[in-house]
């Protein structure tokens, strides 16, 4: 039976209709976002009060954009406006979310979105004839929005906020360790580790010589000779000298085979070892995802590159939203017994899995 021939509440059918038209709309508003981000717009906003030639000024942009920009981010509801001194203002609150270097800026996610729509086109063709988008298609772009919208929070968080949730990591870091990050993109986070921890040596492996490059020169800038960078497939991944801790952050859900990911590293880990895996804050069951703030977000930007990914390889197609009871299944499956998991500090979205190779 057809929408037509049924009887349709025609309220309800309005109020979803202007809720569409507001999904639309905040998807324009992330583009909008996304330009702010990248011109500096926030950042001038940031300073204070100012009309669109003092913002344009301040960011080196055209006034005649920003103007226009405004318009967005006012009716937007994302800046105010004082139509007699013609002036408009990022509230503090505001700010907080879209400018500055702290975890809290958001804008960096926007970049992700907009990112991944453009590869529409070749994911319709995969829902229709199967495999997927390789990942080799999202990059360089990919490389550089993962790097914007993880590095506030490593930089922020890892050390302080991460690291203590795993009794007698940070010790055996300061004492001197061998650690190893897989799926490591570009490399900021062992960049992090390796600057507070000099006595120990870290490897960053990942399949994509852009971002390792990423990795090898900011490690360089900063003067550390503690850490390198391997092009690997992890799935494969084979050592001689076993490590004292491996990290794999947001990394395994979207391989092409992530059990045999997990498998390697278990045999990568010396006895004792430690195993930090951070990933999405999900359950593996969709009606346990209902009330999840975070799942619209999750379940999308899997579809629109985490799966699709592994697809393109005949892979797994594991998912983002593989959830915690997956996850633990899988850990166990690889070696691992004892797994516990915490909340991320300061990444709602996320979850951080630790486990041990046995003694």
């Amino acid at each position: 039976m057809t929408t037509s021939a049924r009887a349709v509440d025609q309220e309800r059918v309005g109020e979803f209709a202007r809720r569409v038209f507001g999904l639309y709309s905040s998807g324009l508003l992330t583009y909008m976002i996304d330009l702010g981000n990248r011109t500096g717009l926030f950042a001038a906003a940031e300073q204070g009060p100012a009309t669109a030639a003092t913002l344009a000024e301040r960011a080196g942009v055209r006034e005649r954009y920003v103007r226009e920009w405004l318009g967005a981010m006012v009716t937007g509801e994302i800046m105010a406006y004082d139509p007699a001194s013609q002036t408009y203002t990022l509230p503090a609150e505001h700010a907080a979310c879209l400018a500055g270097t702290g975890s809290t800026n958001m804008a960096p996610m926007a970049a992700m979105v907009t990112h991944l729509g453009k590869h529409l086109t070749e994911l319709e063709h995969a829902f229709r004839a199967g495999g997927g988008v390789p990942y080799s298609a999202f990059r360089p772009e990919f490389t550089g929005a993962m790097d914007q919208l993880n590095r506030r929070a490593l930089d922020e968080l890892l050390v302080s906020a991460w690291l203590p949730l795993v009794p007698g990591l940070a010790e055996r870091l300061e004492a001197g360790a061998r650690v190893a990050d897989v799926g490591c993109g570009s490399g900021h986070a062992l960049v992090v580790l390796a600057a507070a921890f000099p006595r120990s040596t870290f490897v960053g492996f990942d399949i994509a010589e852009d971002a390792l490059q990423l990795g090898r020169t900011e490690a360089a800038q900063a003067g550390l000779t503690n850490l390198t960078f391997e092009v690997a497939d992890v799935a494969a991944l084979d050592v001689q000298d076993r490590f004292d801790a491996v990290f794999a952050i947001d990394a395994v859900h979207d391989q092409v085979d992530p059990a045999e990911v997990l498998r390697r590293v278990h045999g990568a880990l010396a006895p004792g070892g430690t195993f930090v895996m951070v990933d999405m804050a999900a359950s593996s069951n969709l009606e346990d995802n209902l009330g999840n703030p975070s799942a619209p977000w999750i379940y999308s930007v899997s579809t629109l590159h985490c799966l699709t990914v592994s697809l393109a390889n005949n892979g797994a197609g594991l998912g983002a939203a593989w959830g915690e009871q997956t996850a633990r299944r899988m850990l166990r499956e690889a070696g691992f017994s004892e797994i516990v998991t915490h909340p991320a500090p300061g990444l709602t979205r996320n979850i951080i899995y630790v486990t041990r190779r046995a003694s």
